[in-house]
């Protein structure tokens, strides 16, 4: 599976200070997609999330659940999360700097995996989604919001590179919503929930769920 490079983590590490002050583009399906998550959340919960930024998602979701790893490769981002949940009270989150990729469980499984606005940003996306099937305990729930960039406008095939190699933008993955529906399928998911976004650049959110046995 191919790492996050240290370019990407560079990236996210400058970019952490404007991240942590931007304002949610769309408060409301936000919301909806937090309401979705609490559905499969319980207080005996762990709960794994990778690409978790500066851990906003992951402390709304603390107060629900028993304990959450929220890791990402941006130490800086980390920090953040750090101080937000000191400054909150909240003790049940372990920050962790580590990609998914690198990332080694040693036997632990998890309840829920979360990968928020990651999938399309990791370089292997079909090993990624295979490895969440092997974190999850049985029953356990991968929950994602994934951009579909292949079925949005084509010129953000030329511009991504582009931004990308002047540095204002990371490594991309473009994937189309037939894309991840394949790969939830071929590594053993059954799709149990889904929420179709209209902007082109917004993200799809998708439930699925690892076999009970």
């Amino acid at each position: 599976m191919k790492a996050t490079s240290k370019g990407d983590q560079r990236f996210w590490d400058r970019l952490a200070e404007k991240y942590a002050s931007q304002p949610i583009a769309d408060q409301a399906t936000y919301e909806q997609k937090l309401a979705i998550t609490r559905k499969y959340l319980t207080p005996e919960s762990e709960v794994f999330e990778f690409g978790c930024g500066t851990g906003s998602t992951a402390l709304l979701h603390a107060p629900h659940v028993r304990y959450i790893l929220a890791t990402d490769v941006a130490g800086n981002m980390l920090d953040v999360g750090r101080g937000r949940a000191a400054d909150a009270g909240i003790g049940n989150i372990d920050f962790r700097q580590t990609g998914i990729e690198e990332y080694e469980p040693r036997g632990q499984q998890f309840d829920v995996v979360l990968g928020l606005n990651i999938l399309h940003l990791c370089r292997d996306p079909e090993g990624v989604t295979q490895k969440i099937h092997a974190l999850l305990k049985p029953g356990g729930y991968f929950i994602q919001s994934t951009a579909c960039l292949k079925d949005a406008s084509p010129i953000l095939r030329v511009a991504v590179p582009l931004m990308r190699a002047i540095g204002k933008a990371p490594h991309v993955s473009f994937l189309s919503e037939e894309d991840i529906l394949s790969m939830l399928d071929s590594n053993g998911f059954t799709l149990t929930e889904s929420l179709r976004t209209d902007s082109s650049m917004a993200a799809n959110f998708y439930v699925a769920q690892k076999p009970e046995g």
